[in-house]
């Protein structure tokens, strides 16, 4: 005998399906070439004409506001744009609004459901496993003495806002771990005479030369075969498939102070104003799926709902450090994106090349 709940839960997916059939073609973006599958996939499940398109973070944010102030709403639905500018500014201001399907919410962490997190993005500190046994750096503060000067790898803060909103996630939420592997790394407690010791570390690290470059070169530069020294850096865990597509050595970096990576938040947000509101809302339960999320999941890409979880098979092996990673804080996105331009001119008046 089917619940009261249950009944409900699956009267409103198919209330959906149905009024979706209604509805006009659509298209939702991604920062991940990924969604075109997942978008033919969705189509082809449920007769409908859903196109994916791969827009980066920035672009998206351009466009969801640009449609919105048009009237003429393209895109319904935004997945794993600028969390900080959607938190901030975009939901304050109505042009996209989050909603969670009521059969899928109780099973999510309360912090994934307002707004709603679809998956998280793990970016890790890596080394070259076939150049080293062990991961060489036990600490962020090594990275930045003379030893690992030009020898490390990021993308680039400036154009990566995410890694300018790390720096501001570290200093409001994790300083004192900061802190803490200051001195468990010189022995001495961190004196910063008013200054943070997420501040110090950032300008120290970005005075000790480190090679700033796209996923790609970071993803070479760290991985790549035959290097007698190679780079140490950081780098989304998307980039391991290189390991199995160009025999990279990617390995993550394991029981770093204060933590081994970070999860970005991928939110998934529907446009206000779009004609294909049911469309938008059917997608969104279908990306909380196994089936609409596994493209995602090969790439580490990690699952709000711990139903799903990553598949035996993920090239890094980030599932097994979970508890290593620093879990973004949406609830200070206005700080993340007040501080954005402070800690950009922290990095670039502190870069030497």
């Amino acid at each position: 005998m089917i619940s009261g709940a249950a009944f409900a839960q699956t009267s409103e997916l198919d209330g959906l399906i149905e009024a979706a059939r209604a509805e006009p073609p659509t298209t939702v973006y991604a920062v991940t070439g990924k969604i075109v599958e997942t978008a033919e996939a969705f189509s082809l499940k449920y007769g409908l004409q859903v196109t994916g398109k791969k827009v980066n973070e920035s672009g998206q944010i351009d466009l969801l506001i640009r449609e919105h102030q048009a009237g003429n709403v393209t895109g319904s639905v935004s997945l794993a744009s600028d969390a900080s500018v959607i938190i901030a500014d975009l939901l304050s201001q109505g042009v996209v609004e989050s909603w969670v399907p009521q059969d899928i919410a109780p099973h999510l962490p309360e912090s994934a459901r307002d707004p709603l997190v679809v998956v998280s993005d793990p970016h890790v500190w890596a080394y070259n496993s076939e150049a080293y046994e062990a991961c060489p750096i036990t600490n962020i503060w090594q990275l930045t003495d003379a030893e690992w000067s030009r020898r490390v790898t990021l993308m680039d803060p400036l154009d990566k806002p995410a890694y300018a909103d790390w720096f501001n996630q570290l200093a409001e939420h994790h300083d004192a771990a900061v802190a803490a592997a200051y001195e468990a790394n010189y022995g001495k407690p961190f004196d910063g005479a008013g200054e943070s010791a997420t501040q110090a570390w950032v300008k120290a690290f970005a005075a000790n030369s480190p090679l700033i470059g796209d996923s790609s070169v970071v993803a070479e530069a760290i991985g790549a075969p035959g290097q007698e020294q190679p780079f140490f850096g950081m780098l989304s865990t998307a980039k391991f498939r290189d390991n199995e597509s160009k025999g990279f050595k990617l390995a993550i970096c394991t029981e770093m102070q204060p933590f081994s990576g970070w999860l970005y938040p991928g939110l998934g947000v529907i446009a206000t104003g779009t004609p294909a509101p049911n469309t938008a809302k059917l997608f969104i339960h279908y990306l909380l799926t196994d089936e609409g999320i596994e493209a995602q999941r090969i790439d580490g890409k990690v699952p709000s709902d711990p139903r799903i979880g990553l598949p035996d098979d993920e090239p890094s092996g980030v599932g097994d450090v979970m508890d290593q990673m620093m879990v973004w804080n949406t609830a200070s996105a206005t700080s993340d994106i007040d501080a954005r331009q402070d800690w950009q001119d922290i990095w670039r008046m502190s870069l030497t090349r």
